[in-house]
């Protein structure tokens, strides 16, 4: 199968806490990049580039799912058909593309949508199209291959076909379609006319045999593959299954000459890595990447079998390592031993540090946002690195519930510690993030090393894999020696910290939407704030996003009163009320 099911649902069916091969190329090309861009999630301004990627890549999808109504007699004559198409869909694409670019909200100075070319479009769609017409004409020389007679006999060698205009599409969670059942998606003119067994192939038959697995664009949910045990996630591209084998494709709109290039072997190797785990210990036979600004195919050779088991322990030490960077608000800057040298691909944040003595390097994305380097706080402001990070807490659990949504739409565990008169929620703060919540023993305990937060006005305990739960009893000998014993580490229900007052220079803004597993749609607006010695991410989700947050740009001084205190991969996240929390916005 070419995807899986969300294990863990959410508005992305993405986590933090899993790697993937994003995630994995830019950790190989700098730790700090990816912890501060995947981990605390601060970006960079909008570009052209990013969106002409994403838009070129489902444009090309759609066109290798078309499917021809007349016979066609020759390789020339589906060429001419295919290229018919074309000009539509290069015009679809730059319109999807200006959509996706208005709703931006920082750009990188002095681009505009308006300096795209459709040109550019219907030339790489042009070049994506060549290669498919290679396997086709492969396919047709090798008479369709091993599933000729079994796809001419109405049977499909996969579970998953590779997807069709007319045809059903496939998702992943159908149970939470919205009249999946009463819907169709028959296109009743391009239903498939096979030849009967032992008739010469058509070209007609050589493309859908051909065709290769793709990104279905009808289907909103994704499709990803899961590992079995949860802790590792990827999307392919194509999959190209004609000849018997399985070859891994990643599609790219530029060339081989780009910085990132470098990255895809990595990439791929993780694809096949991950195919092979969740495919029974099937081995991938070839791994590709198809540039259409050329178009170029570049080839791989595929993880030898043997290699494989020693690919889960590297991505396994990799992923660990990913999890146990950073604790509390991100140092920004930090000392040039810490910094990289900006060189790498994707380098902008990362490459931000200042020496001991208070001089700065790496600093022109910053100089283009802001003249400050320490921003003056007033009262009640305190600095982000107050924000308090772990606590421990003593009490009993009353009652277990979950898994139930949280914030993000994820299922996550649940229980209520109480202690003395008080009671507080105590909750995962990621899915999967401690199982173990629901089999703890009976009596007085202590949780140890739990972040605190505010869900909906109350406040709420988080626990995540480096928390633990133990017997009071057992804590108390375990501390009894230290210079800080169990009764001094606990801190009252009551006087947790739920709410900050902060205050600092807005560094990115990005705002985000689309639909969850069920179809309903989502929104989600990220501020990244710094007071000149740390970061923090400040989000506002659906209804909470006010037209004044819509209007943050970077550069500006943000203060805000009594923001929330919640936790995504083990780091704070500010969340804002719309009842409780002030902003104040300066230029």
């Amino acid at each position: 199968m070419p995807v899986g099911i969300p294990p863990l649902g959410g508005p992305l069916g993405r986590s933090r806490s899993r790697i993937s091969a994003s995630g994995l190329t830019t950790f190989l090309r700098c730790k700090r990049q990816w912890f501060l861009g995947s981990k605390v999630g601060i970006s960079g301004p909008l570009r052209p580039s990013q969106v002409i990627g994403i838009v070129l890549e489902d444009a090309l999808c759609g066109l290798m799912m078309q499917r021809p109504t007349v016979l066609l007699e020759s390789l020339s004559e589906l060429k001419e058909w295919m290229h018919s198409l074309i000009p539509k869909a290069a015009q679809e694409a730059l319109d999807a593309g200006k959509e996706l670019w208005d709703e931006g909200i920082w750009y990188e100075p002095g681009t505009s949508w308006d300096d795209v070319e459709i040109e550019s479009f219907t030339a790489r769609l042009e070049n994506g199209l060549m290669l498919l017409f290679e396997e086709v004409e492969l396919c047709y020389k090798e008479k369709g291959g091993p599933y000729l007679d079994l796809m001419r006999a109405g049977e499909s060698p996969f579970t998953i076909p590779s997807p069709s205009w007319g045809d059903e599409p496939y998702f992943p969670v159908p149970d939470k379609v919205r009249n999946h059942s009463m819907r169709s998606w028959a296109i009743p003119e391009q239903a498939m006319q096979w030849q009967t067994i032992g008739s010469p192939i058509s070209w007609n038959e050589a493309l859908e045999i051909a065709r290769p697995w793709t990104k279905d664009p009808r289907v909103h949910q994704p499709q990803r593959l899961f590992h079995p045990e949860r802790w590792a996630a990827g999307e392919l591209d194509l999959v190209l299954r004609w000849d018997g084998q399985t070859r891994l494709v990643d599609i790219k709109s530029g060339d081989p000459s780009s910085k990132f290039a470098e990255s895809l072997q990595h990439q791929l190797r993780f694809y096949a890595w991950l195919w092979h785990e969740t495919h029974d210990g099937e081995c991938i036979d070839g791994l590709e990447g198809w540039y259409l600004d050329g178009p170029h195919r570049i080839v791989y050779d595929a993880p030898q079998a043997e290699e494989y088991t020693l690919m889960t322990s590297e991505f396994f030490a990799i992923n660990s390592e990913m999890q146990k960077m950073g604790s509390g608000p991100a140092a920004m800057p930090v000392l040039p031993s810490e910094a990289c040298d900006g060189e790498a691909a994707g380098c902008h944040w990362c490459s931000l540090a200042r020496d001991e003595e208070g001089n700065w390097f790496g600093e022109e994305l910053l100089s283009g946002i802001t003249s400050l380097r320490e921003v003056p706080l007033t009262t009640p402001s305190e600095p982000l690195s107050k924000i308090p990070v772990r606590v421990s807490v003593q009490g009993k659990f009353t009652g277990a519930w979950g898994p139930l949504p949280n914030h993000f739409g994820e299922p996550v565990l649940g229980a209520m510690l109480v202690a003395g008169g008080a009671q507080i929620t105590v909750e995962e703060s990621e899915p999967g993030s401690y199982p173990l919540l629901h089999d703890q023993p009976n009596g007085e305990i202590v949780i140890l090393d739990a972040l605190p937060g505010v869900w909906r006005g109350a406040p709420r305990l988080y626990v995540d894999s480096r928390t633990r739960i133990l017997p009071v009893a057992e804590a108390a000998k375990e501390f009894e020696q230290t210079s800080t014993p169990l009764s001094q580490r606990s801190t009252r229900i009551g006087l947790l910290r739920t709410r900050a007052n902060v205050e600092g220079v807005i560094l990115s803004v990005r705002k985000r939407s689309g639909v969850r597993l069920d179809a309903k749609p989502w929104t989600m607006l990220n501020v990244h704030l710094w007071d000149g010695n740390s970061v923090v991410e400040v989000a506002s989700f659906g209804s909470s996003i006010t037209g004044q947050m819509e209007a943050l740009r970077p550069g500006q001084i943000l203060k805000l009163l009594a923001a929330e205190i919640g936790w995504r991969a083990g780091l704070p996240q500010l969340r804002i009320d719309t009842r409780k929390t002030r902003l104040q916005v300066k230029d």
